[in-house]
Parts: structure tokens; sequence; C-alpha cells
């Protein structure tokens, strides 16, 4: 997905998220919520929609199986796209998901990663992003995906307010306006929601609707 000047320097504000906040700690968070959720579905749940256009929960959940990997590779390194390829699930989605679930928080984990300048391929290879806007990606990612999946399952999702606090803006800042309707985009455009539900709103302002059933 190619980013334009403009969306670059919007990106680069989430710089500043990371300077108060754990984000290592509350991605993982964050990450384990959607482990526990991805836990309780069924064979027969994988043929759900969910909140996300076109795609079923099989679909979603290859999407973050492969998401967790590509992150992972990203931080240790690699600059090709192998890793962020989706694969076709195992025998056991529920245990492809948390292994893989696993291999992003250790290697979000790994000594000095805020400060790293890490290559995201999927997203550009124009410019490298720094540790602090890689984990804010990832963590906005699986706020929004664990919400995705108990909509899918019809169970309640729940966050403390600090995971909250910290996800807000950093849904404030995710770039809109056009490159939300280009092909690939991660998030839609912004649905209007005047609930005083934080979590729905951060979901509104990346394309979900609150309102979604399933």
């Amino acid at each position: 997905m190619a980013i334009d000047p403009d969306t670059r320097t919007e990106l680069r504000t989430l710089d500043s998220l990371g300077n108060d906040v754990d984000l290592v700690t509350l991605d993982a968070r964050a990450v384990q919520v959607s482990v526990d959720l991805v836990a309780q579905l069924t064979g027969a749940d994988l043929r759900r929609p969910t909140p996300c256009a076109d795609w079923t929960l099989h679909g979603l959940l290859t999407h973050m199986i492969a998401q967790h990997r590509g992150f992972a590779a990203a931080v240790r390194g690699a600059e090709d796209l192998a890793s962020w390829k989706t694969r076709p699930l195992g025998p056991d989605p529920v245990r492809d998901y948390r292994d893989a679930a696993a291999e992003v928080v250790a290697a979000f984990a790994e000594p000095g990663v805020v400060e790293r300048q890490i290559l995201l391929p999927e997203f550009t290879t124009d410019f490298r992003f720094s540790g602090a806007q890689v984990l804010s990606f990832h963590f906005i990612d699986y706020v929004v995906h664990s919400w995705d999946v108990a909509k899918t399952l019809g169970v309640p999702v729940q966050f403390d307010d600090e995971l909250i606090d910290a996800a807000y803006p950093v849904a404030s800042a995710v770039p809109g306006g056009e490159i939300r309707l280009a092909p690939g985009a991660a998030f839609g455009p912004e649905v209007t929601w005047s609930s005083a539900d934080r979590l729905d709103r951060i979901v509104a302002m990346l394309g979900r609707s609150p309102e979604w059933s399933r």
C-alpha cells in the first residue's frame, strides 16, 4: 500500500503517543484479548460474516495471523513480503492463531524495539517507521480486530480504561480521507456515531458501525 507525503507526515505524529505509555505491554494485552476471543470459536463459526467487508471469520483469522507474523518478521529485520502472505489455516485454527500471537508479542518484547527504524513492506518501501509507530499500528489493529471477532461470535469484549485511554488518540491519529477508499486500505471511512462509549467511538472512527450485528 503506497503512502503519499501528506499521509507520511500524519503517521509521524504517532511517535509522540509512545512516550508516556508502555505500548509494548498494552499491545500484548490487546493481543491477549484477541487470543481469548479466538479460543471460543468453533469450526462452524469460520463461515460467519464479520464487520470487515467481504471477510468471513476464516478470512479475518488468516489475515490476523499473517499480520502477526509480518510484524514480527519486520521487527526482527526482514524486509520482504514473505511473512505477510496469508496462508491456509491448519486443522487447529485456534492454535495457529495463538502461535502467531505469541510470535509477535515476543518480537515486540525484545530490547530496544521502540527505538528501532523498521521497514513495513506491506505499507511502503519508501521509508522506515519508528518502533513506536509500528507498535501503535499493531496495537490499534488488535483493539479493533478483537472487537471484530467478538461481534462475529456474538460475545462481549472489554478493555480496561488504561488500554482505551491509549487506543483513543491512536485511532484519532489514523489518517482519513481518500486513503480510506483505496484498495487494501486498513480502515474504511469513518462512521458517524454519537455514543459516549469510547470503544464504540474508536471502531466508528476506524470504519466500523458499532451497531453491526451478525
